[in-house]
């Protein structure tokens, strides 16, 4: 059989990936890297539906379109809330709180009552009718509400009768750490404010004396449109690879989405020719923080069927995040890749995803997605594809405001870009 260059990209996987490439092409990579790096982190803030979050979506429709690509932009209604005044005041302290989605709003008002603490267990000290609970999570790198952990005393503060809910999102940065949530209802009985450690200190001994404090969470909310992306490239093969990353999130998303979104873009460039005997389709959705819905109405809508699919690569969040020390010091940046990172793989492709991705720091120890599957790619697992590959993770400033251009290093993640391109050329 005649050699071809999908064929020695795969069977040069075996060699470390510094051994694949010149230093020049390296370096042409990280700077393509750079550059759309530059572009989504210069969007701002990207919350479903908002002015970041669109103008993303057009740039990387066009520039599906430029690669060749039929795009669509199929919308979806999202959940929103605009924060007028939302915080805690217990006596002299006063804090911000983040307004929990889908946001249940105090009045202009707020709420008043005594401060109970409340455990990870959902125990209080003291009656919680009437009161404002105040919710000190364990430490953590925090993502969902769903999470039982986070869900669960909230839900027992408000059946003991809580007028509302105070939850301390203990995690690496001191920051306030967003929570993903139901896009379609809210949550929970009543209102509920995330706040930052680095506050808590004196609400925390206001409710060791019970004294009183009053939430408010006053704003103007609803729902409103955005949009997903996928292109195609429909060469009727009926064998179908589909690409697919999200680009939405609370803040700017720089280590959580920058890197997937680096991927998406360098693997939708080339897919016309790594793939030549494939329909090809790339997705990126929006909608990402409230539970994955974009995704699901993706599935639902315009995704190639489960048995129309020979693959899907999904690139979710941490691709390649920054890594930092933490401890005596604070935190500060250091010249290496958050190990947290996860690659889960259908156990088809666990010997193949162990030799291209040896020597990445949490990729290299890849999981059967059978076994272990996390945000969307859980998602695209329950929808019944049998061959995948997806990665998901959580670096230390993952849905917090600070989550930046500190946290991403285009030649890392130019490194880890190389790794899926090799995959996605083996199993294609």
């Amino acid at each position: 059989m005649r050699p071809t260059r999908r064929g020695f990209i795969a069977g040069s996987a075996a060699l470390p990936l510094a051994a694949q490439a010149g230093a020049e092409g390296r370096a042409d990579m990280a700077g393509q890297v750079a550059a759309d790096l530059g572009r989504y982190i210069g969007f701002g803030g990207k919350a479903s539906g908002g002015a970041g979050d669109s103008a993303c979506g057009h740039w990387l429709a066009d520039e599906l379109e430029k690669a060749g690509f039929a795009v669509e932009k199929p919308a979806l209604s999202v959940p929103w809330f605009a924060p007028d005044r939302c915080e805690i005041v217990a006596g002299d302290a006063r804090a911000a709180l983040w307004p929990q989605p889908i946001v249940v709003p105090t009045d202009a008002a707020g709420v008043t009552g005594p401060l109970v603490r409340v455990d990870a267990a959902g125990r209080a000290d003291a009656p919680l009718a009437g009161a404002v609970a105040l919710i000190d999570l364990p430490y953590n790198r925090w993502s969902s509400a769903l999470a039982k952990p986070v869900r669960a005393p909230i839900e027992a503060a408000f059946a003991a009768g809580a007028k509302a809910a105070v939850v301390v999102t203990n995690g690496p940065t001191g920051k306030v750490i967003a929570l993903n949530a139901d896009g379609r209802a809210p949550m929970f009985a009543g209102p509920v404010g995330l706040l930052a450690p680095a506050d808590a200190g004196p609400f925390l001994a206001a409710a060791m004396a019970h004294g009183t404090a009053t939430v408010t969470l006053a704003g103007q909310g609803g729902r409103r449109p955005a949009f997903n992306v996928i292109g195609r490239i429909d060469r009727g093969r009926g064998r179908w690879v589909v690409v697919s990353t999200p680009r939405s999130g609370w803040f700017g998303c720089a280590g959580e989405r920058g890197g997937g979104i680096a991927a998406w873009l360098d693997l939708a460039r080339r897919a016309s020719a790594m793939l030549p005997d494939h329909d090809i389709a790339f997705l990126c959705n929006s909608g990402h923080e409230y539970e994955n819905l974009g995704a699901e109405e993706s599935l639902k809508a315009v995704a190639p069927k489960p048995a129309e699919t020979h693959f899907w690569l999904h690139l979710g969040a941490n691709l390649a995040a920054r890594d930092w020390h933490e401890g005596l010091f604070g935190l500060a940046p250091i010249a290496g890749t958050d190990s947290q990172r996860y690659l889960a793989v259908s156990p088809q492709h666990l010997p193949l995803a162990r030799r291209l991705f040896a020597g990445l720091a949490g990729l290299e120890s890849p999981y059967s997605a059978a076994e272990l599957s996390a945000g969307e790619l859980a998602t695209i697992v329950a929808a019944g594809y049998s061959s995948v590959a997806g990665v998901f993770g959580l670096h230390r400033f993952h849905h917090v405001e600070s989550d930046d251009a500190r946290c991403v290093d285009p030649a890392a993640i130019a490194t880890t870009i190389a790794a899926f391109r090799a995959l996605l050329s083996a199993v294609g």
